[in-house]
């Protein structure tokens, strides 16, 4: 069931840099913002606005948010405010949530900061133990641009239905993961039966319409892919 539209202001808590080029930001929730695992909202500074998947499950005090930090007008002033910055969010929206016939396996492909909607579905998965079996493939350029690497390998310890399989395509010497792009390949590696689960992509357009065709010709049905893109991010 999709979760009420709220407009609400939110003040900034903290921040933190999770990766080389990406920082995490903490806002207050009020206990009227309700979201699903996997949603995102609209933030609102003056005259700019951005949409933001939310990184934190809906069990969490905080909100939280994270993005490349790209020179825009908007992320300098997120980058730069003190923590009681107060700005305005209009959500929950987006249907990417875990789709409730726990029968069927979730498959969840990120590429970069395509990771926050996973990240809060990951979360929200072991908090409330959930039974889908999960396959989460996220692919970056090297370990330290990956976002929240280490918190999803350590998900496997709390959650005995989830798996990480990242990628990276340029990978440090030692590097005991895949390799490469996400690819028909790679999938079925790790898969059973690549036709069964139900298909979650996040990540920049063209990696996004990249998973669309790979999934369309593994012969995956349109009504088992959910995405989101994330433009200039």
């Amino acid at each position: 069931m999709a979760s009420a539209t709220t407009e609400v202001a939110v003040r900034l808590l903290a921040r933190e840099t999770v990766a080389e080029g990406t920082m995490a930001f903490h806002f207050e929730r009020p206990s009227s913002f309700v979201h699903q695992a996997g949603q995102n909202a609209l933030f609102k500074l003056g005259e700019e606005s951005r949409t933001f998947s939310i990184a934190s499950a809906p069990h969490e005090p905080e909100l939280m948010i994270a993005t490349r930090m790209r020179d825009s007008a908007f992320k300098r002033v997120l980058k730069t405010a003190a923590p009681g910055l107060e700005i305005e969010i209009d959500g929950p929206a987006g249907m990417m949530v875990l789709d409730e016939d726990a029968a069927r396996p979730a498959v969840f492909l990120a590429g970069g900061i395509g990771i926050t909607p996973f990240l809060a579905m990951a979360r929200d998965a072991a908090q409330r133990r959930l039974p889908h079996r999960i396959a989460l493939f996220y692919a970056n350029r090297r370990p330290q641009d990956a976002a929240f690497l280490e918190e999803l390998r350590g998900l496997e310890q709390r959650n005995p239905n989830y798996r990480l399989i990242a990628a990276m395509s340029e990978p440090p010497a030692g590097w005991k993961g895949e390799t490469g792009f996400i690819n028909r390949a790679m999938l079925e590696r790790h898969l059973p039966d690549p036709l069964q689960p139900v298909y979650y992509f996040a990540g920049p357009p063209a990696m996004a319409m990249a998973m669309q065709t790979m999934l369309g010709e593994l012969g995956v049905a349109e009504a088992d892919m959910r995405s989101e893109e994330f433009y200039g991010y």
